[in-house]
């Protein structure tokens, strides 16, 4: 608890920092960001640490630990794009992203629990690594898109310098947001296999059919953010969607997995538990 507190001070310091550089003109407050998201990402990876020594196993199949390897992941990609991207808005758009998920990170936080048996399969590892990773893409497609809106409209008010040297270019971003959703629907896709996987376990351990995996509501949210990703690729494949569409599509597709990940959670509005997938114990010869 004291950990993850400090992770979110730094988050939010990081993300005034993010503020005052916009406001100052960026030079004199940039240096701060990469320290403290380095930071903060250490903290979360001792986290992690911690997680794993109190359950003696991987910690992968909570939703909180999942949330902190997402913020990890995406933690990561901003230091490495950092290297390349020097502008201001960048920098500032990527840790309020990275803020926001570790608050909702915090609104699923539970202790930790022992882990069950399906989580040491490989359905459920190459589930949970696929899922959080394709999330993590499809986050900074989104982040992109977000950055694409922001220039282009200020460029269409004729705001130029409010763009030059703030904002990465149009090119750049349009290549970045595509790259994250291919990325994401790759492993989206990798996920959604495996997660079919862990059906069959649960069909036959305890009788549930795949329709019903496939109805409920966590799963229907994922499954649409995919379907909606497939189309935004291959629409842009066949007839070059234009830069505007593919980025609010994007961002939609980005809503549809948070709502997968925290709404329908939240809510209670899923099954999607893993403490239904508990394999049976096989019986001890006498």
């Amino acid at each position: 608890m004291v950990v993850f507190t400090f992770v979110i001070v730094i988050y939010l310091t990081a993300a005034i920092v993010g503020i005052l550089q916009l406001l100052a003109g960026g030079e004199k407050y940039k240096r701060f960001l990469l320290p403290l998201v380095s930071f903060a990402v250490t903290l979360e990876a001792v986290i992690l640490i911690f997680r794993a020594v109190a359950i003696k196993a991987i910690p992968l199949t909570g939703l909180f630990e999942s949330m902190i390897v997402l913020t990890i992941v995406f933690g990561l990609i901003y230091l490495f794009f950092s290297i390349v991207i020097q502008q201001i808005w960048f920098g500032s758009v990527m840790v309020w992203v990275i803020l926001a998920m570790v608050l909702m990170a915090g609104a699923v936080a539970e202790p930790a629990s022992e882990p069950l048996s399906v989580a040491a399969t490989p359905w459920a590892i190459a589930h949970g690594i696929a899922m959080i990773l394709g999330g993590a893409s499809i986050a900074f497609a989104t982040a992109s898109a977000f950055l694409y809106l922001l220039g282009r409209g200020k460029l269409k008010r004729k705001k130029v310098m409010q763009v030059l040297g703030r904002v990465p270019n149009i090119e750049k971003l349009e290549r970045m947001n595509l790259f994250g959703m291919r990325f994401g629907f790759v492993l989206i896709t990798i996920g959604l296999i495996s997660g079919l996987g862990l059906a069959s376990l649960r069909l036959a351990t305890l009788g549930i059919s795949i329709i019903e995996w496939l109805t409920d509501g966590k799963v229907i949210c994922i499954v649409a953010a995919w379907v909606l990703l497939a189309m935004i690729l291959v629409l842009n494949h066949l007839i070059r969607l234009k830069g505007k569409t593919r980025a609010y599509m994007t961002i939609a597709a980005f809503v549809l997995i948070l709502l997968a990940i925290l709404g329908v959670t939240i809510l209670g509005a899923t099954q999607h538990d893993f403490s239904l997938y508990q394999l049976p114990v096989a019986p001890v010869m006498r």
